[in-house]
C-alpha cells in the first residue's frame, strides 16, 4: 500500500507544480449560426410547451375556484340546517301541552293560568 500511496502523492505533486497558462481569448467559432439556432422545430416545441402550460394553469384555476365555491355552498347549507334544527328545537321547547298546531285535532287552545 505504501507504493500506491507514494505514486499518488508524486502524481499530485507533479500536477500541482505545473504552471497553467489559461488562454484569455477563445478562438472564433467555425460553426455557422444557422446550425446553432433551434430552428423551426425548436420554436414549435417551445410554443407547444407554452400553450400546454397556459391551458393547464387555466384548468387548475377553474378547478380550484369550483372546489372553493362548493365548500362555501356546503358551509351555507350546513349553517342553514343547523339554524333550522335550532329553530325547531326552540319551537318544540316553547310548545306546551295545550298549544295548538296546524293539523292538530286536539281542539281549541286552552288558556294557561300562569301566563
Amino acid at each position: 500500500m505504501g507504493l500506491v500511496t507514494g505514486a499518488v502523492v508524486e502524481a499530485t505533486t507533479r500536477l500541482l507544480a505545473q504552471q497553467s497558462t489559461p488562454d484569455a481569448t477563445l478562438p472564433p467559432s467555425t460553426v455557422p449560426d444557422v446550425d446553432v439556432t433551434p430552428g423551426v422545430w425548436g420554436f414549435v416545441a417551445i410554443a407547444f410547451v407554452a400553450i400546454a402550460t397556459v391551458l393547464i394553469i387555466v384548468d387548475m384555476t377553474r378547478r380550484v375556484r369550483r372546489t372553493r365555491y362548493r365548500g362555501e355552498v356546503r358551509e351555507r347549507i350546513e349553517a342553514e340546517r343547523a339554524e333550522a334544527a335550532e329553530a325547531s328545537a326552540g319551537i318544540d321547547d316553547e310548545r306546551r301541552p295545550g298549544d295548538e298546531r296546524p293539523g292538530d285535532n286536539r281542539g281549541p287552545r286552552q288558556p294557561d293560568a300562569d301566563r
